[in-house]
């Protein structure tokens, strides 16, 4: 006997939230064309680094607007757990891109340090200060979703991540202004790089996981395990398989050797409460089923 139970729970993500995080997005777009149309004019290499890595977070916010519409979309006969990867999807490529972005920006960084050209220092400096505003304002939008929903605190980070290189390129100019110093400009664009690498490598193991379905890193298989086998009238436990449907949704299957079926709806609760587990499919079975005697 099969039993399936769904909870779903998603972070707390309003519409006004999701308009605001469209205006950051339209507003970010705009401010990384600015920076890179700066840095030809000027020759900064640092401002269009802020550029890149200001596109990247833009796309991020693309990509929390687009998880929580498509996300909202009830499952299919083809998509039967609807479509909440979605978000992992566009994080994985979000992902590639910045690393790639990060590179390339390394490359262009270490070149300028070795061989800094002239930049026009004041135009750096107007259009960063531009940069900071918008930074901060996006900052804040996002700062209001970031305690319920992890997409939010990531875009809240991110900005506030930019606003700091915004920060960065700002004290370039000041370099070029007041004493000449070009060398900044590389510096600057390598930590902007560094960063911008960084963050993509340590978010990488993670978004891998949710796609090869394994185990989420917060649960103990053993735990649970333990949990279900000290349930009354529970004799055993197999064909045990854990794993990450979304970010923040986790589905379990298991055999569980019983002769009470009634016992399924108490085990998917203390899955539930003990675990998180949203989703589970429980079999109850009164012998070790053949597929199992033959593993």
């Amino acid at each position: 006997m099969t039993e399936h139970s769904h909870h779903h729970h998603h972070g707390e993500v309003t519409e006004k939230s999701v308009k605001l995080l469209i205006l950051s997005f339209v507003i970010n777009m705009l401010l990384s064309v600015a920076e890179v149309v700066g840095g030809i004019i000027s020759g900064s290499v640092a401002l269009i680094a802020d550029a890149l890595h200001n596109t990247s977070d833009a796309l991020s916010i693309l990509i929390a607007v687009i998880a929580f519409k498509i996300g909202n979309k009830k499952a299919s006969e083809k998509y039967t757990y609807g479509f909440k990867r979605a978000e992992i999807i566009g994080g994985f490529v979000n992902l590639v891109l910045l690393f790639i972005s990060g590179c390339y920006l390394l490359v262009e960084g270490v070149s300028r340090l070795i061989k800094p050209e002239p930049i026009e220092g004041m135009l750096i400096i107007e259009i960063s200060v531009l940069a900071l505003i918008i930074d901060t304002a996006t900052a804040k939008i996002s700062h209001h979703g970031a305690h319920h929903n992890a997409n939010m605190k990531m875009v809240f980070v991110h900005n506030l991540a930019d606003a700091l290189g915004s920060v960065g390129v700002i004290v370039s100019g000041l370099c070029v202004v007041h004493f000449g110093i070009y060398s900044m400009d590389g510096i600057i664009a390598m930590s902007i790089a560094a960063y911008m690498i960084f963050q993509s490598i340590i978010s990488f193991p993670q978004i891998v996981n949710i796609l090869m379905n394994a185990a989420p890193d917060n649960i103990n298989i053993e735990d649970v395990k333990n949990e279900i086998l000290q349930i009354e009238n529970v004799r055993g436990l197999h064909h045990i398989h854990l794993w990450c449907i979304s970010e923040h949704d986790v589905a379990m299957e298991c055999h569980v050797e019983s002769d009470d079926a009634d016992i399924i709806p108490h085990i998917s609760e203390i899955l539930k409460n003990k675990f998180g587990i949203s989703h589970c499919n429980i079999q109850i079975e009164k012998q070790l089923c053949e597929e199992c005697c033959n593993l």
